[in-house]
């Protein structure tokens, strides 16, 4: 037999393709679908939203939003979210530490409770409220008869706002801790250092930028959510009615200008939250990148 017969060649390597290099007509093609879509889904509504309040005019925007339905709800919103961002923040932290720190049996089924306000209605959400500290539940009538509503009332759409806000911070906290692991705090302990001061110097400070983005983000939510606060509420004008509840109220009653204003108001406010959250961004890459040169 031949030399050619006897060895065969071996097989010319494939050249493989990186799952990145498409080529330009893709490429531009999921750039312009995405384009589309963005503009379409945000940028759209946006414009929408200030050009309707402005239809008549600033004086008129701005007149609208000196009402004293507009007032109310501009300040009961702020104060709800003043209210419930630092207990969704107190309640994260311990949870997250709860979950990270220590070893106990249920603790799936736990961060599956947190996650619970993701997968229930906020209508749902409300209505229990309302069974449970409604007048005409046992608690809720006692607290009646006591002076202290809860539904109705500023304590219902605080509850309502702290149930569906509650998981933003707790899962922007777990992973981050779940990472940094428990090292450094036992350490600290060893050397003599207190509880408190341990979360104060060690575990604060490597968690300050995750809580800050779970903050931001509860902090959204609590000032634009409707469907919980809109059941316990009770819709009460200049009294119970946040901010959106204000402009589907205005909005039924052909306000458009006065309804479009005040999401105007609502829609600045996220998007002061998105920039800060930018910014967060940034400053947390700067200081990542300073801390591989060093």
């Amino acid at each position: 037999m031949s030399d050619a017969t006897t060895l065969a060649a071996p097989p010319r390597p494939r050249a493989f393709r990186a799952a990145t290099e498409e080529s330009p007509a893709v490429r531009r093609g999921l750039i312009l679908i995405a384009v589309a879509g963005l503009a379409i889904l945000v940028f759209a509504p946006l414009i929408v939203v200030f050009a309707e309040a402005l239809a008549k005019g600033a004086v008129a925007a701005v007149k609208s939003l000196q009402s004293k339905d507009a007032l109310s709800a501009i300040r009961l919103t702020l104060l709800i979210a003043a209210i419930s961002v630092p207990l969704n923040a107190v309640f994260g932290i311990a949870a997250a530490w709860f979950i990270t720190k220590f070893d106990f049996r249920g603790k799936a089924f736990l961060i599956t409770l947190i996650d619970l306000p993701f997968s229930v209605s906020p209508v749902v959400a409300g209505l229990c409220i309302v069974f449970m500290f409604g007048a005409n539940s046992l608690a809720g009538g006692w607290l009646v008869a006591q002076g202290f509503p809860i539904v109705f009332a500023l304590p219902g759409i605080v509850l309502a706002t702290v149930f569906v806000t509650f998981p933003f911070v707790a899962r922007e906290l777990i992973p981050v801790m779940i990472e940094q692991g428990r090292a450094e705090e036992e350490a600290a302990l060893t050397l003599g250092a207190s509880g408190w001061r341990v979360f104060r110097t060690v575990t604060l400070p490597n968690i300050r930028w995750a809580l800050l983005y779970g903050v931001l983000l509860c902090n959204a939510r609590a000032m634009g959510e409707f469907g919980a606060v809109a059941v316990v509420s009770g819709k009460i004008r200049g009294q119970t009615a946040t901010m959106p509840i204000t402009i589907e109220m205005q909005y039924n009653e052909y306000l458009s200008v006065a309804a479009f204003s005040l999401a105007a108001v609502l829609t600045l406010l996220a998007l002061v939250t998105l920039l800060l959250k930018t910014i967060l961004e940034i400053r947390h890459a700067d200081e990542i990148a300073a801390t591989r040169r060093h």
